[in-house]
This record gives C-alpha cells, structure tokens and sequence, in this order.
C-alpha cells in the first residue's frame, strides 16, 4: 500500500473511531489503542512503524507545541511548585523507585534474563514521562475540576523533557559512564538549560514577528516555524528539544497570541493546532495498538504485571509526598486529587518509541521493549477505561444519571416553553375556542413553573451547573451576534472596516469566554 493511501486509510479508520468512542462515550484515544491493537493483529494493513524520527520529527513538536500554546501561564504560577517538583525531582524519585520496586520483584521470577539495577534504572527512566492527554480530555466532556486538569497538563509538558534527559544519563550509566551525583545534575542543567534558552530566543523572536504582522496565514506559518524550530535549533546543540518547544509553545500562546494577534487570527491560529493536535494524536494512538504484539506480552505477562505495578506504585508515592511537601495553606490539593493525579499519569508512545531507541547491542534490549509495550498498553486500557468511574466514585463529577435528569429537566423546559409561545400565537389568531386555548396556556405555565423550580434546586445541589449553563448561553448569543454580523455584511448593511472590526470585538468576547474556569 502506498505510503499517501495509507495515511488516507489511518484518518478513515481514526474518524470512524471518533464517531464510535463519542456515540459509546469512551475516551477517545483509548478506543484508537483498542481499535489499532485489532486491526494489527487481524493484519489488515501494513501501518508504519512507530520510530523515533518519526516522533521526535513529526509528532512531538507538533502535539508539545499545542498543548504549550493553549496552557495559560496563570495556571502554572499558581501552582508552578508542585508541577515543577512533579517534573524533574518526582521523576527522578519515581524512576528510582520503580527500579528498587522491579528489581526484586524480578527476581522471583523463573526468567532466564536477569533485570539488574542498570537495567531498570533504564526502563524506569524510559517509562516515566506521562501522556495524560486520554484523561485530559475525559476530564473536559465530564465536567472535572478544571485546575485538576491543568495541573495534569503542566506536569506532563515538563517531565517528557526531564524523562529524556535522565534516559540519556541512564544509558550511560549502563554503557560504563562514569558520573558522579553532581555530573548527573551539572548534565541536567545542560542539557534542560540549552532546551529552555533555545525556546526562549524563538518564542521571543516569533512572538515579536507576530506582533508587527496582521494576516493569519502567516502567523500560523510563524507557530509552525516556532514549534518545529526551537525543537530542531535545541536538538542541533545538543540540548533538550522537548524544553525548547515546551517554552517556545507556552510564550507564543502566552505572550505573542494575546499581545499580537488580532482575535480572528487568534481564533484560526488555535483552530489550525486543535486540528494539528487531532490529527498527530489520532495516527499515534493508532501506531500504538498496531506495534503491540499480543503473543509476546501474553508470554511475559509475568513481568508486564510488576512492572505495571510498580510504575503505578512509584508514582502514587511520588504524588502524595511532593504534594504534601508542597501544599499551600490557602490552596491546597484536596486528596481526592492526589488519588486522581496518581491514576492519572497514563504512559504512551513516547515511552516506546524511546526503547525501541535502545541500542541494538544493549543487554535484554528485547526483554526491555516488551515490558515498556505492556506497560504502555495496560496504562492506557486500565487507567483509561476505569478514570471516569474513579472521578464519580471520588465525587469530582456529576453522575451520569444527575446529569441525564438536568439534561432532561432543560429538555422539558425548552419544550414547554415552545409549546407556550404556540398557544399565544394560536390565541392571537384565534385559530380555536379562546377558553380551551386559555386553559392550555395555564397549564402549559405550571408545567413552565414547576420545571423551573426543579431546576433550580439541582443547580442549588450541584454549584457547577449555573455556571456552566451561563457560560453555554453566553456563548450561544455570542454566536448569534457573529451570524447576525455576517448576514448584515452580506445584505450590505455594513461596510467591510466596521464588519471586520465588530467581529474582532466578538471574537475577542469569545477568547475571554473560553478561557473562564466552567
């Protein structure tokens, strides 16, 4: 199959699977694994191979860069302590103890390949970075907090770098490296060091072009040569591209998108990396269910599971003890959270593609690859399939049957408050006897009355809904204004200056409506 209708057949297959995981209400990307993992082992195509030029090329750059963009710095300065504790001494605590949790656990198992402390220090450091990004969606349609949310987003910006970083430093450690505690730190700050200052010299320098430039083509062209510079400029000097694109990312969409950009620019530039986003992430989850191979993992599953465990073990010990330790008085992380947070840290092609890397000479490289693989694929099945039970049981969601009853609720409302404006237009054109329409009206108000009241005591309950439905019907009307706007211009009741800048004015409106907490 040739390499364009193979890209046509994956974005078929990831469209059909879109529509099937919302119509199903499953994670989206999870139903991708699932769907990837059947088509590879029913062979019905040759998909491409999920190797590191191929992420590190084109789908890291690309999916980073995004999700920098659109995470607001004011989120990561209100809890830029736990996230940065998170991202660089958490993941060094949890690689290391998911090694002193493996090697043992190894140990007593009637396996010929022997897991040394080098050798899960290699995967520990390998399998570290999260990929939340299954649950961060999941998160968003049920309605979790959205804090909650950003703090799984931030983290996971900042540990893909740090876990590259310490996979590098792992690797030579097994080569025979000698490094001291003190040349692992001086290397970090190297290699992180030359990543952030190479995003902040492109970001910066991107942002000031965007500024003095009004045309949206050319600023998305701008985003692009930001998120795929900064990583190739760090990468070429050996520094850290994943930090680079994280900072050019976070001061585009900070700094150079609020400052410069006009808001219908804004709204196409964000509408192009959502898409962007959509895109990469749909073909990665799918690569991912097709490099599984099921008869491997079945014949270690003896491992796969320890394994798992404790990476899932390590993590929570992690969580809930750089959290406590840097828990504010005025803001603290609920534990419900910490539990979520815990759950939450999904592992995901970033930790295959590195060991696919390892080195074709490293000791059980084989052995390494199958575990990351298992590992990977009960991550994102188990966490991702069981994340929206957890947040109901934890009561950090609405049930889905008080959501089904608002639902409902507002249907009768909307209904009831069709049929009365029907009954009023058929008085008025006295189209039946005047005392049975009046006695319909009357009755149609008490059905309004009553629906109302209920209404209003589950938003009483549930503190969320007022706001979320206020935030739906603001920007409903703010939509209705964009359409009323685009009509009048085409009658030609405006002129093209007064358009163009009413829709700026709306556009802008629904900027700051989108970025409000719902």
């Amino acid at each position: 199959m040739h390499t364009d209708t193979l890209f046509l057949v994956l974005f078929i297959v990831a469209t059909t699977v879109a529509l099937l995981a919302r119509r199903l209400r499953l994670p989206y990307t999870v139903a991708l694994v699932v769907a990837g993992l059947v088509l590879g082992q029913l062979h019905a195509f040759q998909a491409p191979h999920l190797t590191r030029d191929l992420l590190f090329k084109v789908f890291l750059p690309g999916l980073i860069f995004e999700a920098a963009f659109h995470f607001d710095f004011s989120h990561f300065r209100r809890d830029q302590s736990l996230i940065l504790a998170l991202a660089v001494p958490g993941v060094l605590a949890a690689i290391l103890l998911t090694a002193a949790i493996l090697v043992p656990a190894a140990q007593l198992l009637p396996l010929t390949e022997f897991i040394t402390w080098r050798h899960a220090l290699v995967f520990g450091a390998l399998i570290a970075a999260t990929d939340p990004i299954a649950v961060v969606g999941l998160f968003r349609s049920l309605g979790a907090p959205p804090r909650l949310g950003a703090l799984l987003e931030g983290e996971s910006l900042l540990n893909d770098g740090t876990a590259i970083v310490f996979f590098g430093i792992s690797l030579g450690l097994v080569s025979g490296t000698a490094l001291t505690a003190s040349g692992v730190v001086i290397e970090f700050i190297r290699v992180v060091g030359i990543g952030v200052a190479a995003g902040l010299v492109i970001g910066l320098t991107i942002s000031t072009a965007i500024r003095a430039i009004d045309d949206a083509m050319i600023e998305i062209t701008l985003t692009s040569i930001a998120a795929y510079g900064s990583f190739i400029a760090a990468e070429q000097v050996h520094g850290s591209g994943v930090m680079a694109t994280v900072v050019a990312g976070m001061i585009c969409g900070n700094y150079g998108a609020r400052t410069g950009m006009a808001p219908t620019t804004r709204v196409a530039v964000e509408a192009f990396w959502e898409y962007v986003a959509f895109a990469l992430n749909s073909i990665v989850f799918l690569l991912i269910g097709f490099e599984v191979a099921l008869p491997q993992l079945l014949h270690y599953w003896q491992l796969i599971l320890p394994a798992f465990i404790a990476v899932t073990v390590g993590r929570a010990a992690v969580v809930f003890s750089v959290s406590t330790l840097t828990s504010r008085r005025a803001n603290p992380i609920p534990a419900r959270w910490r539990v979520v947070l815990s759950w939450g840290g999904l592992r995901g092609g970033l930790s295959m593609v590195l060991a696919l890397s390892l080195p074709l000479d490293f000791p059980n490289r084989g052995l390494l690859i199958v575990t990351t693989f298992g590992v990977v694929l009960l991550s994102i099945l188990v966490q991702g399939f069981t994340m929206g039970p957890l947040l109901r049981r934890l009561g950090l969601i609405r049930s889905k049957d008080e959501r089904i009853a608002y639902d409902l609720h507002r249907g009768e409302l909307q209904s009831a408050q069709a049929a009365l404006l029907e009954v009023n237009r058929m008085l008025g054109q006295r189209h039946a006897d005047e005392a049975g329409l009046t006695t319909l009206r009357n009755e149609y108000q008490e059905r309004l009355s009553s629906v109302q009241d209920q209404l209003l005591q589950m938003r009483q309950e549930q503190g969320g809904l007022y706001q979320h439905d206020l935030q739906i019907a603001r920007r409903h009307l703010l939509m209705v204004e964009k359409a009323q706007a685009i009509e009048s211009f085409r009658e030609g009741l405006l002129e093209r200056e007064a358009y163009e800048k009413l829709l700026a004015r709306l556009d802008e409106r629904v900027l700051q409506l989108d970025r409000e907490p719902n």
